[in-house]
C-alpha cells in the first residue's frame, strides 16, 4: 500500500514537498516513481528512485520537465520516498501519484494521488 501526502496550494515560484510511505513490500527492493496527471491531460512520468546499495546506493531519473527543479530520494529505514518540488509553475498543477514497481517490471503499486495546485 502506498500513502501520499503533502500537495496543496502553492503561488508560483514556490516549494512543496510531497511523501509517500510504502507498506507490506521489501521497499528497498523496489523503484518508486512519482506520475502526475493535469485536468484533461494523460498521466505523465515525473522521476524515479531505484536502490542498488552499496557505494553507489540509488540513482534517480527525471522527466525534462522538471530537471533541475524537482529531487526524489528515499529513506529506507522509514518506506517512505520524496518530492522536492522547487520554483513551481503553474503548468506543475495536477495528481501526483507515487508507483512502485520490482526491477525490470511495471509499476504495480500506485498510491491514492495527492493534489498540487500553483497559482499564477
Amino acid at each position: 500500500q502506498l500513502q501520499a501526502s503533502g500537495g496543496g496550494l502553492v503561488q508560483g515560484g514556490g516549494s512543496l514537498r510531497l511523501s509517500c510511505a510504502a507498506s507490506g513490500l521489501t521497499f528497498s527492493g523496489y523503484t518508486m516513481g512519482w506520475f502526475r496527471q493535469a485536468p484533461g491531460k494523460e498521466r505523465e512520468f515525473v522521476a524515479a528512485i531505484n536502490w542498488t546499495g552499496g557505494r553507489i546506493g540509488a540513482t534517480t531519473d527525471y522527466a525534462d520537465s522538471v530537471k533541475g527543479r524537482f529531487t526524489i530520494s528515499r529513506d529506507n529505514a522509514k518506506n517512505t520516498v520524496f518530492l522536492q518540488m522547487n520554483s513551481l509553475k503553474p503548468e506543475d498543477t495536477a495528481v501526483y501519484y507515487c508507483a512502485a514497481r520490482r526491477p525490470f517490471n511495471e509499476y504495480e503499486f500506485w498510491g491514492q494521488g495527492t493534489l498540487v495546485t500553483v497559482s499564477s
